[in-house]
């Protein structure tokens, strides 16, 4: 499906494409010294014995056994094949239910780190039923726990298929309370994987039915670091009515506008689609741009951006003249 805002699956929208902000895997460049270069028979015998260790009865043996997958997946490519091969992802997903904190946090760390660049993993993961128990986990975790099971989410909606899954599985509404209420981090991890579910259709009204829009408005002030994730997800929201309505009618106007004027590059031309579709499909949102003092900076856009930005500044600017001169 194609993207109708300028950010695509492997441009940076906080985290590059499948690089998780809170994965271990993404903590520091550099690899584990000896552990990426061992021989890959002894990795394997290793996660036998580990995955033997996922299903005892023993909550050391399991917290043990889920941080050193965990560990494994970090940085080797290799290892997240080995790993799946021997069976393991089935059994991290029933730790995603654990009583345990620290098990839970490992096991759905491992899960993250298991997905990145790795579409079979993704696959295997979902075919377990991973997707009821990462929302208990984003209901139920830690801190840390949740942001990682919103990472995983993130991860797993690279795969278009899975998009549908997720939206229609529940997990919109857990994502929606992170956004708003989690730490910073699981803040910046929720709206990553609702932007990525946002691209399908059929998510963006769930995002909008939830209250997603009044935090996202809220993460627009740029003391939080998060406008241009924030204004992503709303140029999304902003093709459907009751994402128009909701922006509209949450304050989102007057900070889509200041947006045009003082944001980056990419935040410009994000901003200036959404107020394109809330101007066009309002007379009312309409009226609301024009008295936000738009047209200036719409002007210096239109002949300083990019080529889509200026395309999307001069669509704007050109509607609201016609609408100007029809009220006069």
């Amino acid at each position: 499906m194609k993207m109708s805002i300028g950010l695509r699956k492997n441009e940076n929208v906080n985290v590059e494409a499948e690089n998780c902000s809170t994965s271990d895997l993404f903590k520091t460049s550099k690899p584990m010294n000896n552990e990426a270069k061992r021989d890959p028979s002894s990795v394997e015998t290793q996660v036998k014995i580990l995955v033997e260790d996922l299903k005892s009865h023993s909550a050391d043996t399991q917290r043990n056994a889920t941080a050193e997958l965990r560990l494994l997946a970090r940085y080797d490519m290799d290892n997240r094949i080995v790993i799946e091969n021997c069976g393991a992802i089935g059994l991290l997903v029933n730790l995603l239910y654990s009583n345990d904190p620290e098990t839970q946090e490992n096991a759905v760390t491992a899960l993250l780190n298991l997905s990145i660049n790795n579409n079979k993993n993704k696959s295997a993961i979902v075919d377990a039923g991973a997707i009821e128990p990462l929302i208990h986990v984003l209901e139920n975790g830690g801190s840390e726990a949740k942001a990682n099971s919103a990472a995983t989410i993130y991860s797993l909606s690279l795969l278009e298929e899975n998009k549908i899954k997720i939206g229609s599985s529940g997990a919109v509404g857990p994502l929606v309370d992170l956004l708003g209420n989690g730490t910073p981090r699981g803040k910046k991890d929720a709206i990553t994987a609702l932007f990525n579910l946002s691209i399908h259709h059929e998510n963006k009204a769930r995002i909008v039915q939830y209250g997603a829009v009044r935090y996202l408005i809220e993460l627009m002030d740029p003391a939080v670091g998060m406008v241009d994730k924030a204004v992503a997800v709303l140029t999304n929201l902003a093709t459907i009515p009751e994402g128009r309505n909701a922006i509209g009618e949450e304050g989102g106007i007057p900070l889509l506008v200041e947006v045009v004027e003082l944001g980056s590059a990419k935040e410009k031309e994000n901003a200036a689609a959404a107020l394109l579709r809330l101007s066009t499909n309002s007379g009312r949102f309409c009226n609301m741009v024009l008295q936000e003092g738009v047209v200036p900076p719409l002007v210096a856009l239109s002949q300083s951006g990019t080529p889509r930005t200026r395309e999307k500044a001069q669509a704007l600017l050109s509607y609201l003249r016609n609408q100007r001169h029809e009220n006069a």
